[in-house]
């Protein structure tokens, strides 16, 4: 076999295509091999449109990244026709190797993206030898083409809830299908409040999904979520997720705190025994910390107390007993709370779930729960620490969407 033969079987060439010549460009590190590719003369090229055989109209000359040849860098050089179509005019054809408009080959393609779902982006893109820029163009136009495809008419519980994009208040909201045991995200959107809320119905209903249909959302106590969930799915329960009751009274705990700490010394590793207790075991320095805390009439241990009473409500058996238990949370804390404003952040925090009770009892009758949508915002974050953030907010979901979205094979689909 020619080495011409080697290298048109290893591109996949078939008629009008054939290679033409190779050259080793020996000057440049790494070495390119650079392989010409051409048509045979008087060859009729579909119309990428309607795949009707044409004449060539003109030529232009375009180059392509290829897979490595052994430790060199490998380009493709081709004169590609525009043929003149008798129903859609002068169009550029799309050659079998690349898709169209881009400058890599579908080979180089489908091994670029096997290395960006395995490592960051931008190391990928220093191994195969080019930006991480074009990479992420490669990346974002399989993922797109991927969400396009997704059917949502199976959807009927959505959990919703926002995860920083980059530092600052920068945020992405993140849709998930609750009912789905596996890679449940299925939609993804910048910012956070009612406008992420009606961009997914939009999205859903672009999807043969259907809001009427959705029964239940699971979500924060996000006054801005709750007014937009009652006009664009007014049909389904809203479920306040027992995730954010503790987050909100942890918040109010380590508000009291900071402000205590400002006047009086508190206990040594009382920050994260404040934070962490039950979560998780203690050190010995943080169960002394506790123990000063609780003999030592300090406010943090009232809304320390508060916190960790909520273990109570949460191990209610029923729905009934849930709303006895938080009503009597509600009065015991309340009643027992020492007037000074430090312990404020404790009396809103009380005030939110009086206010939301309906919705938090909701938990005892729905068999879901947004604890898999904090486990992925961790998966989310983590991805983002180990690229060392990503460039913008649609980049950042990009990788949301490949790492969570019940997506098809994107590398079949090449």
């Amino acid at each position: 076999m020619e080495p011409k033969d080697v290298f048109s079987l290893g591109l996949g060439l078939s008629a009008p295509w054939k290679l033409a010549g190779q050259r080793l460009d020996t000057e440049k590190r790494p070495h390119e091999l650079h392989l010409e590719v051409v048509a045979d003369r008087g060859a009729l090229f579909p119309c990428p449109d309607c795949q009707r055989a044409c004449k060539a109209h003109d030529f232009e000359s375009f180059t392509w990244r290829h897979l490595n040849f052994f430790q060199h860098h490998c380009f493709i050089t081709a004169r590609v026709p525009r043929v003149d179509c008798p129903d859609h005019g002068v169009k550029r054809v799309t050659v079998p190797w690349a898709r169209a408009g881009s400058r890599f080959t579908l080979l180089f393609e489908q091994a670029a993206l096997i290395l960006a779902r395995e490592m960051p982006v931008a190391a990928a893109a220093r191994f195969v030898g080019i930006t991480d820029k074009r990479l992420w163009r490669v990346l974002q136009y399989y993922v797109a083409r991927a969400v396009g495809t997704l059917d949502l008419g199976s959807v009927r519980a959505v959990g919703l809830d926002e995860t920083a994009s980059k530092r600052g208040h920068n945020y992405v909201t993140v849709f998930i299908d609750m009912d789905r045991a596996d890679k449940p995200v299925i939609f993804a959107t910048p910012g956070k409040g009612k406008a992420c809320v009606a961009a997914f119905r939009a999205f859903l209903l672009s999807h043969r999904g259907e809001p009427t249909r959705v029964a239940e959302v699971v979500c924060d106590m996000s006054p801005a979520f709750l007014a937009a969930l009652a006009t664009s799915f007014p049909k389904a329960a809203v479920t306040v997720d027992w995730f954010h009751v503790v987050q909100i009274f942890t918040t109010a705990v380590d508000q009291v705190r900071k402000a205590e700490a400002r006047s009086r010394q508190l206990p040594k590793a009382i920050r994260w025994a404040v934070l962490r207790a039950g979560d998780g075991a203690l050190t010995d320095d943080q169960r002394i910390a506790l123990a000063e805390l609780e003999t030592g009439g300090f406010a943090t241990a009232a809304a320390y107390r508060a916190k960790e009473m909520l273990r109570w409500i949460r191990h209610a058996d029923t729905p009934q007993a849930a709303r006895w238990r938080i009503t009597r949370f509600i009065n015991h804390i309340g009643t027992g709370l020492d007037p000074t404003a430090m312990l404020d952040p404790v009396r809103r925090a009380l005030g939110t779930v009086a206010t939301h009770t309906e919705r938090i009892i909701q938990r005892w009758k729905s068999s879901h729960s947004n604890a898999r949508l904090e486990g992925l915002n961790g998966i989310f974050q983590a991805a983002r620490a180990r690229a060392r953030g990503y460039r913008n907010t649609a980049t950042y979901i990009t990788i949301i969407y490949l790492l969570a979205a019940p997506l098809p094979d994107i590398l079949k689909s090449i």
